[in-house]
């Protein structure tokens, strides 16, 4: 497999990932470069869920996450984070976070709130992974992008800090040859991750928005070269149910209930290679492709309402 030009990706990402503290209840951090030089939705996603976290009681995680990506974001401009505690009570905690740049927290670029519990003990179900082939009979999707002479492709190459291998034929060069709504990938970190479930689920949310929307395109016989394609996220919730390692295989089942108006919605489950369901996830995404079709481009989707 054809290995980064960036000796450690997950390692910059990690470092982006790192926050400031700025005062109580106020933090701060900085983006990574992206193309078209908009901060990715997933990156402020996990920084917000990152900043919450500082404030619960210790031994308290995640659990659920409802975010609103309300503007785009200056990916050269640092980000401030602003939570509100909402209440501690005795298992659950809940937070708001706001995500602002230029000193204006009255126009967040995200709005997310999020809930966090202590580990308790409880009754149990989970819906059963379907069969899937294991990673290691899957091509890389970085072995696809090598093939694609395109500034995006050279950039997701180099930089991505995530391996991701496609059940079903990927959207990186064609249309999926059948038109269908669900799809299944594994997903890995490409790095050493640090021993901490806080930035464990907080990079399982950063990830999931790369790949969410790809049913919608995969119903529609969009590809990542469709001509003009413009992808935005608009909303992001998210579940986690048991504990999960992102250096370790995640099965992503996917699918997509729904498409009108200019928008899609994506969903997914996801399990470990033992076939725990370690989270649900939902996404939102505003989907353009104008009339007529422009010059064929790769696309990036980033956060923010229009």
């Amino acid at each position: 497999m054809t290995e980064p030009l960036t000796p450690d990706p997950m390692a910059r990402l990690l470092a982006a990932l790192t926050l400031s503290t700025d005062g109580e209840d106020t933090f701060s951090g900085t983006s990574l470069n992206r193309p078209g030089g908009r901060v990715f939705g997933g990156q402020v996603l996990a920084q917000a869920l990152l900043a919450a976290g500082r404030t619960v009681p210790e031994g308290r995680l995640p659990h659920s996450l409802h975010g609103y990506f309300l503007r785009p974001g200056d990916a050269q401009l640092p980000i401030s984070f602003g939570v509100e505690r909402m209440r501690d009570g005795r298992s659950f905690s809940a937070r708001r976070t706001h995500a602002y740049q230029n000193g204006r927290p009255d126009q967040p670029i995200l709005s997310m709130i999020t809930s966090f519990q202590e580990e308790q003990p409880g009754f149990e179900h989970s819906d059963r992974m379907p069969a899937a082939p294991p990673p290691s009979e899957l091509g890389s999707a970085h072995d696809l992008l090598e093939n694609i002479d395109h500034p995006l492709a050279r950039f997701w190459l180099q930089e991505s800090a995530f391996d991701l291998r496609h059940v079903e034929a990927s959207l990186y060069l064609h249309p999926a040859p059948e038109q269908t709504g669900r799809q299944m990938l594994w997903m890995r970190a490409r790095g050493v991750v640090p021993d901490d479930e806080l930035m464990h689920r907080a990079l399982l949310a950063y990830a999931c928005d790369e790949i969410l929307l790809e049913p919608v395109m995969r119903r529609h016989s969009l590809s990542l070269t469709t001509p003009g394609l413009s992808v935005a996220s608009l909303d992001h919730a998210m579940w986690w149910h048991r504990p999960a390692r992102v250096d370790e295989w995640l099965l992503f089942v996917q699918g997509t209930p729904s498409a009108q108006g200019g928008r899609g919605l994506g969903t997914a489950k996801v399990y470990t290679e033992s076939g725990s369901l370690v989270a649900s996830i939902a996404q939102e995404g505003m989907f353009r492709v104008p009339e007529p079709l422009g010059e064929t481009q790769l696309v990036g989707h980033t956060g923010g309402h229009e």
